[in-house]
């Protein structure tokens, strides 16, 4: 029906308070509103999403993506190694994975039409390469998470590190084996020079300071995240200063694009603040214990039902919104059964992100059809599916050894 995701949990709040409420839950609308948008933790979203917004209006996007084509393409998939290597390191200074996607889509696309790549593993990396963005710190899910559990957003930060990575391998290995089979898929493989990759490396070295400055300074006990995300901002200017990419224009459309993110993600997390508020009152939280408990499940058992939950809403729901709908209710559920919570919001992260390249709601999916212009929906769809199996090897790495997330927070972490 077209209606924002935000309006329609603040609407299913109001169904619950009419239909299954003897209480006037309505009542309890302001404060919840208050409550949830006064927290100092979610200043670093729109932070986070400016400067996103203002690497990839000042053109250093590109250069980027330039340069990291000068390093990688020598591998069997050509330029589609590109797309996941910039993914990975706009993921580290963006925060979302749409814009992340949007950023790489924009700038790539170009180039598959120009050298003559399969459009469907060319897209489908695009996107798969763009969830990277919740999972590699700095991430705006992860302080979502931390916000809505408590838990602490420095350790979820340093616990999203080595997953993120490895998934980036993953998907790099993932793309040599398909084009290896069947090098058609790939394109031209190009070798550049020694001496033309390393005068590359001027284009990523601003990046890679600006990612050292955000973690850095949230580690050495310099800056709380919401702080970090102002450094990173100040960074962000200072690069697209130093490379010429400040202009009155790139200021206004940077603003404008990160009040609108900002806006609808916070529309998205007090709705469903307030359906979480209806849900629990309403007694949602104790039917759905009562039933799991029911099972007799072993906690093993229960983890592998809330994994097959979220794998089957992801398919339906946007990933935001299955986040801050859900966390309320199952985060207490597996932490009674002894899990980390940490632990867990990464496992979580990791189906979230899987959610974003499965259709028929896969935001990624439409985020690199619509930088396409042409061709089938279905091409970028069939593109991911090679980089969803990745993620479910993610899951059952996550599941077997959870030292995977926890190791970086226990020797780190304090």
């Amino acid at each position: 029906m077209s209606i924002p995701v935000g309006i329609v949990l603040f609407l299913l709040g109001f169904g619950i308070d009419v239909f299954f409420s003897p209480f006037p839950l309505i009542r309890g609308l302001g404060n919840q509103v208050w409550s949830t948008s006064n927290n100092a933790t979610l200043i670093a979203i729109p932070f986070f999403v400016l400067l996103g917004e203002i690497l990839v209006r000042s053109g250093i996007a590109a250069r980027t993506y330039a340069a990291l084509d000068r390093w990688v393409s020598w591998l069997p998939g050509g330029l589609v190694h590109a797309n996941i290597a910039t993914a990975t390191m706009f993921s580290a200074t963006s925060g979302s994975s749409v814009a992340t996607a949007a950023t790489v889509a924009t700038v790539a696309m170009p180039q598959a039409e120009k050298l003559g790549y399969d459009p469907k593993l060319f897209s489908g990396a695009i996107a798969a390469g763009g969830t990277l963005g919740i999972m590699i710190p700095p991430s705006i899910n992860l302080i979502v998470y931390g916000f809505l559990t408590q838990t602490s957003i420095p350790q979820l930060f340093l616990a999203g590190l080595i997953p993120g990575i490895g998934l980036a391998i993953g998907f790099m290995l993932i793309t040599a084996v398909i084009c290896l089979m069947q090098p058609s898929l790939g394109g031209e493989r190009r070798v550049f020079g020694l001496t033309d990759m390393l005068g590359s490396l001027v284009q990523l070295v601003p990046i890679f300071l600006l990612f050292t400055a955000i973690i850095g300074s949230i580690y050495q006990g310099w800056a709380t995240p919401t702080e970090a995300a102002a450094v990173g901002v100040a960074g962000a200017i200072a690069i697209a200063a130093l490379f010429g990419g400040i202009s009155y224009r790139m200021f206004a459309e940077s603003i404008i694009g990160t009040v609108k993110i900002t806006s609808m993600i916070m529309l998205v997390v007090i709705g469903a603040s307030f359906l979480n508020f209806t849900l629990a009152s309403a007694g949602l939280g104790r039917e759905l214990q009562g039933f799991l408990d029911g099972l007799g499940l072993s906690p093993m058992g229960t983890i592998f039902v809330v994994v097959l939950i979220y794998i089957v809403l992801g398919f339906f729901i946007e990933t935001l919104s299955l986040m801050v709908v859900t966390i309320p209710i199952i985060v207490p559920l597996v932490v009674a059964q002894g899990f980390d919570p940490i632990w867990f919001g990464i496992l979580m992260i990791v189906l979230i992100e899987m959610a974003l390249i499965t259709p028929p709601v896969g935001l990624n999916l439409y985020v690199v059809q619509g930088a396409r212009r042409s061709g089938k929906m279905s091409e970028v769809m069939l593109g991911a599916v090679p980089y969803v199996i990745a993620m479910l090897l993610m899951v059952a790495a996550l599941i077997a050894f959870p030292g995977i997330a926890l190791f970086l927070p226990s020797i780190l972490g304090g």
